[in-house]
């Protein structure tokens, strides 16, 4: 039957720019967190995403590498940083791309969202630090001034050539979970009065000067993505009417996949905890914004968060005229997830929420984040994952590891 998940998605697809990725199905980034001291890529790289290259997928999207080594999201995050880790870099993509797997690097800056352990004084677009909880975490921000944020378009850009040069088939730049560009959407944290804030047409020019910028430097057949909020999730934030328009203005300009997620850490609905963004009966988060830009915007589309059928991700495909199906956690306890699916399997992804009976761990983001770390640090070192591995016993991993501080320092 041509309806089968496993035919459904098999199918390969053409993307704007003329490349063809092989399936539907795409590993979507994940913060690998173990970048070699001068924050270059190393082998554990190499050997995780070619494990996820020889288990199926047709798109591999790397964690966040950062494009300004002075600005990290995380303390072992990879730094483009010129040409400086080019052999190392290009290892990575040849690992990554065997069996004919797009491997494209996620192109970040965290702005002010930078543990207070790794920046004194982050920037941002305006001077507006965060409020509740997280403001403990983080420090103020300054804003940034005009030629600096022209510094940060020309630094993304320059991260795309390298890459590129590299052997990396694609990259995506990240738009989304109150990362910078992220906040230069947001009217909650972008409240400049020049041509950088003010209305959706000021705050998307940052964005649109990055796109245009990284487009220039790698030309046309070049794939290059983005990853946007279909909302911040607040009610003085970044909206879904807004993003679909981002999204028109982005489709009008030739990008080649937007992957809808949603949420910011402030409220983050990527990982679920939002139930409103659940679309029950059926799996994916975000889906119903997704189906709305289908019907208004002619623009390749991924969603991720939430499935966890195979018949529930050829839905989205089928049904809901979605072309992509993002995967995270569920690639990371089985990285052979894709080739299952196409053998004709009735999957079930083992993914389940992580407790440990303990209302405030359970509360800390951390928790699930280092957890699901160690799974891909383990396919990293050759092992297989564990997926039914104690939380307690993570936990602690954890703590030996990092002692306390690591709460302070890191979040989802």
């Amino acid at each position: 039957m041509t309806d089968t998940p496993s035919a459904v998605l098999n199918q390969p697809f053409t993307l704007p720019c003329g490349a063809s990725i092989k399936n539907r199905l795409c590993k979507s980034a994940m913060s690998e967190n173990f970048a070699s001291p001068d924050y270059g890529p190393n082998k554990r790289f190499q050997w995780l995403y070619e494990a996820w290259a020889m288990g199926g997928v047709g798109l591999s999207i790397t964690g966040n590498v950062m494009v300004d080594g002075t600005a990290l999201g995380e303390p072992n995050n990879v730094v483009i940083d010129g040409e400086r880790h080019l052999d190392r870099l290009a290892a990575w993509a040849k690992a990554g791309t065997v069996e004919k797997t797009h491997l494209w690097v996620q192109l970040n800056h965290p702005g002010k969202q930078i543990p207070k352990t790794l920046a004194r004084t982050p920037v941002a677009p305006s001077a507006i630090g965060f409020s509740g909880d997280l403001a403990r975490f983080f420090n103020p921000p300054r804003a940034l001034e005009t030629v600096e944020i022209e510094a940060i378009i020309e630094k993304f850009a320059a991260s795309a050539k390298t890459v590129q040069k590299a052997g990396f088939t694609g990259v995506q730049i990240h738009g989304a979970h109150g990362y910078l560009v992220s906040q230069f959407l947001s009217p909650r944290h972008n409240q400049r009065d020049d041509k950088w804030g003010g209305n959706l047409e000021n705050r998307l020019r940052f964005l649109l000067e990055i796109y245009r910028a990284v487009r220039k430097t790698v030309g046309k057949a070049f794939p290059v993505g983005l990853k946007l909020n279909s909302s911040d999730f607040l009610k003085d934030g970044f909206s879904e009417a807004e993003s679909e328009q981002v999204v028109a203005k982005l489709a009008e300009e030739g990008i080649d996949l937007v992957e809808i997620s949603g949420g910011t850490y402030e409220k983050p609905a990527m990982s679920g905890r939002i139930q409103a963004v659940r679309q029950s009966p059926r799996e994916a988060y975000f889906l119903s914004y997704a189906e709305n830009l289908r019907r208004d915007i002619d623009v390749p589309l991924m969603i991720t968060g939430g499935f966890r059928t195979a018949a529930g991700m050829a839905a989205a495909i089928g049904k809901n005229g979605i072309d992509f199906v993002g995967l995270a956690r569920a690639l990371a306890i089985d990285p052979g997830l894709p080739n299952k699916i196409f053998s004709g399997t009735d999957y079930v992804s083992p993914v389940k929420p992580l407790i440990t009976g303990v209302s405030f761990i359970d509360r800390l983001p951390l928790l699930e984040v280092t957890w699901y770390e160690q799974q891909m640090a383990r396919i990293a070192d050759g092992k297989p994952p564990v997926p039914d591995r104690s939380v307690w016993l993570s936990l602690g991993q954890t703590l030996l590891e990092n002692g306390m501080e690591v709460f302070r320092r890191r979040r989802a």
